[in-house]
């Protein structure tokens, strides 16, 4: 998975199909977001660059209560890069 923009804007979609809003906000994050469950919204710090957005989205997503089945095609396929990212790095 590259780290550039449309890379962070694939994910993005994703979170959108599934009714998560992303919001990039100032404050005091410990892990660089928030997950405000009941209302489908995720937190990232504005500061962080692409690279950190993407990594950030990334580690959000197996958190997520997400249906692949109801993905689109590009959608499943960026969840599923996400989840075998997730795998790997072991948690």
């Amino acid at each position: 998975m590259k780290y550039n923009q449309a890379t962070l804007d694939r994910i993005e979609r994703l979170l959108d199909e599934v009714e998560y809003i992303i919001r990039y906000e100032r404050g005091t994050f410990q892990s660089g977001y928030c997950i405000l469950e009941q209302r489908k919204v995720v937190v990232l710090n504005k500061f962080l660059q692409t690279e950190g957005r993407i990594n950030t989205l990334l580690d959000i997503i197996p958190q997520l209560k997400i249906t692949p089945e109801l993905l689109s095609a590009e959608s499943r396929k960026t969840y599923e890069e996400a989840m075998i990212k997730f795998a790997a790095a072991g948690q």
